[in-house]
């Protein structure tokens, strides 16, 4: 039997990496792109799986539904299917964060199911993120990882300390990735 060749991710966070962070974001029309979101999306090189990672406990806080968190994903990736990015999985904890689970970032719980629903190599992938958490579940994962700090004031978290690469945008993320090519041996071009 051969064994298919694993595949190569970028694991992104959503609230601050790819939209403006207003805090529990569940409604469309409370849904900002930051700047450079669309076209770094659009940058990321196409052989690698995409997915988007991200801790929603407005669920378990009752602040919205599920339903709700699914129908915002319908018009996200809805929309972003007319400007031609696609988004390969939404992964989410619904979790409280006093409940322990194993999927809230920082634990890496999402990233291991992902890496065996999708056959991914976390040593060749890529974790986007803006905080402390995404960073070390990047970090955890064997990921390289990318902090997206989009101003000075959100230096007070500690995360640059795990961050291999630090941008101000998405799309320098995705810049990045691009001139990160690994070749099979596992050499660096």
């Amino acid at each position: 039997m051969v064994k298919s060749k694993s595949k190569r991710a970028v694991f992104l966070d959503r609230d601050g990496v790819i939209n403006r962070d207003k805090r529990y974001t569940y409604q469309y029309h409370r849904f900002e792109f930051l700047p450079n979101a669309l076209e770094g999306l659009k940058a990321i090189p196409n052989d690698f799986v995409k997915i988007i990672v991200t801790n929603q406990s407005g669920i378990a806080r009752g602040y919205y539904t599920e339903d709700d968190f699914r129908e915002l994903n319908r018009w996200f990736l809805e929309l972003l299917g007319q400007l031609d990015i696609s988004i390969d999985e939404i992964a989410y904890c619904p979790h409280h964060p006093d409940d322990n689970c194993d999927c809230r970032k920082p634990k890496i719980g999402l990233l291991i199911k992902a890496r065996r629903k999708m056959n991914i190599d976390l040593t060749r992938s890529f974790f986007i993120g803006d905080m402390l958490s995404d960073m070390l579940a990047g970090r955890e994962a064997g990921c390289t990882t990318i902090l997206i700090r989009e101003n000075d004031s959100d230096l007070a978290d500690g995360a640059e300390q795990y961050a291999d690469y630090v941008v101000e945008s998405l799309l320098q993320a995705a810049e990045i990735i691009k001139g990160t090519s690994t070749l099979d041996n596992g050499e660096v071009k």
